[in-house]
């Protein structure tokens, strides 16, 4: 366990990331971090990146009101680990991160709501590589990748068939 610590330890030093800096993440979790992040350009910005991540909080109307709560999507070991630092925060009373849980609950927001906030809060994509502006791109059409070399292959998307036919279903526009 000694010399897998080392070796973890010695690859997230080797990113050249400051996510260690942060009072609650350790080699452990940055590596967790890094290795589920990947490559940080092809997220467009914060909030792409709290989607993938599963933090980004989801809106619904429910009887007439409205209610956030969080996603159920995204990586779920990215957000376990981002959980671990959110929690291993506020468990010390001296951590930026209990004073964001303590100003919380003084706000009337619940425990759960105050825990949420803070796994929010603790977005560590400012600690990855820097992202280089995009420039803005025409699609040429729905579920076309924009020549971000991304791994998701959006332009392989097809519109479905019905039963056994290979023939595609028409648009919606001309049905």
């Amino acid at each position: 366990m000694r010399t897998s610590k080392r070796r973890l330890e010695a690859a997230v030093h080797a990113s050249g990331t400051t996510m260690t800096d942060i009072f609650g993440v350790g080699p452990v979790v940055a590596a967790m971090v890094i290795g589920h992040t990947r490559n940080i350009n092809r997220f467009a910005d914060r909030d792409h990146y709290a989607a993938y991540a599963g933090t980004a909080p989801i809106e619904f109307e429910y009887g007439g009101r409205s209610i956030r709560r969080l996603s159920l999507r995204g990586n779920r070991q990215l957000n376990h680990a981002i959980h671990i630092a959110a929690v291993t925060q506020i468990r010390h009373r001296h951590s930026p991160g209990r004073a964001f849980y303590d100003r919380k609950l003084a706000a009337g927001k619940t425990k759960k709501q105050a825990l949420r906030g803070g796994a929010e809060a603790a977005d560590h994509r400012h600690d990855l590589p820097p992202t280089p502006r995009r420039r803005s791109t025409n699609q040429s059409g729905p579920g076309r990748a924009s020549g971000d070399d991304s791994s998701i292959q959006r332009d392989r998307l097809r519109t479905p068939n019905t039963g056994a036919s290979e023939e595609p279903l028409p648009d919606p526009a001309q049905r």
